[in-house]
């Protein structure tokens, strides 16, 4: 739906008109599963994302449109009281929302509101932290909230933890309040300091494909954690000091290795890795050395997959085809267990990569492989009117 339909659907159902808003989705080009390990991570907004029209009602119940759910299942209502969670999952986190910036003092009030996206659902492009973010944007700014940008994404954040049961880190709703176009962001999840660094690579596209494997996280997620806490503990009983993976080294998880599962220090194991993967990576972009920033995507992945299990058939089957291709860099993207690869392709390659790809996954696996090109753009924003 386009921006401009969103606008014409809310007056067309509630009959007054409502602010317009966007937040986008993000691509991370580095660092997976550090960030509630206390690591780096390396994201950045993209050109596709969630627009909301939002505007208050002056009555006792929220009323929401998700205008690209199948009508019947799109329509929520709910007050702001913590009894009045509704039923329908993808309004959890607006509610979340609302509880969350009540928690903070704003003085949240009854709305009504209709959203839309171009970023896909399920696909490892944070569809959920969109959506968190342009209401924790849209309402705070509606009544005067004064939450600073921080203060939003550690609000979408609690959203996932307290009411709708993932225990996330911080970097998707940070790279959607805080994007910037034209630059990726090193964000240290420890301290949450962050840097941009400009993401220009000339030559190069950034084409994501989307495997079509649902996208869940839930209590897969929430094993790894628990996996990366155990490490943790086995570790700072014999050092100080040690509060997360970020302030571990190998040879500090060798040390354990007999006290924990082995898929637990496999998992450690691949958190270490990617902490320094981040930082070089950091250092390569600023020498323009896109082919190490491709190797280090390569590493990261099959890290993902052997140590950290967090693959699938489809997605290695796509990084092995872009390897074959000779493809610069490409790797799962987001949580795992499905969703879409990132893939840094030479603009040469790129035409014949995707359609020969996409032939090789629908005779593999029987179905198509949609393709998304992306740009890196802003954060949340109030759009014109």
């Amino acid at each position: 739906m386009e921006r401009t339909e969103v606008k014409d659907c809310f007056r067309k159902h509630f009959g007054h008109e409502g602010g317009l808003y966007f937040s986008p989705g993000r691509i991370n080009l580095i660092g997976e599963h550090t960030d509630y390990n206390g690591g780096f991570v390396f994201p950045g907004a993209v050109d596709k994302g969630i627009t909301a029209a939002i505007a208050p009602n002056g009555l006792d119940r929220c009323r929401v449109i998700a205008a690209d759910i199948d009508e019947g299942a799109n329509y929520a209502e709910f007050g702001l009281d913590e009894s009045d969670k509704p039923s329908q999952h993808w309004a959890s986190y607006i509610f979340g929302v609302c509880r969350e910036l009540c928690k903070l003092g704003v003085g949240v009030r009854c709305f009504d509101a209709v959203f839309s996206g171009d970023v896909p659902l399920g696909a490892g492009m944070s569809s959920s932290a969109a959506l968190e973010s342009v209401f924790a944007f849209a309402l705070n700014g509606i009544f005067d909230g004064g939450v600073d940008k921080f203060g939003l994404a550690k609000v979408g954040q609690a959203t996932e933890h307290n009411y709708c049961g993932v225990m996330c880190g911080i970097m998707d709703q940070f790279a959607s309040v805080f994007g910037k176009k034209g630059c990726l962001m090193r964000l240290d999840c420890r301290s949450l300091e962050y840097e941009y660094f400009p993401f220009d690579p000339k030559g190069y596209r950034l084409i994501l494909l989307n495997s079509c494997v649902k996208h869940t996280l839930g209590n897969e997620y929430n094993e790894r954690r628990a996996s990366c806490e155990n490490v943790v503990a086995h570790i700072a009983r014999r050092h100080n000091g040690v509060e997360t993976l970020r302030d571990a080294t190998h040879e500090m998880l060798d040390e354990v290795k007999n006290e924990v599962s082995d898929t637990d220090w496999r998992r450690a194991k691949y958190v270490l890795d990617e902490k320094e993967r981040v930082l070089t990576v950091c250092d390569a972009l600023v020498k323009g050395d896109y082919e190490l920033v491709g190797r280090k995507m390569y590493e990261t992945h099959w890290g993902l997959s052997r140590d950290y299990g967090v693959s699938c058939e489809e997605l290695d089957f796509l990084v092995e085809k872009a390897a074959e291709y000779g493809v610069t860099g490409s790797r799962l993207m987001g949580g795992g267990f499905g969703g879409c690869t990132i893939n840094l392709v030479r603009e040469e390659l790129c035409e014949a990569f995707v359609k020969d790809t996409g032939e090789n996954f629908a005779a593999r696996f029987g179905h198509e492989l949609p393709v998304y090109s992306v740009s890196i753009g802003d954060g949340s924003v109030k759009l014109q009117q």
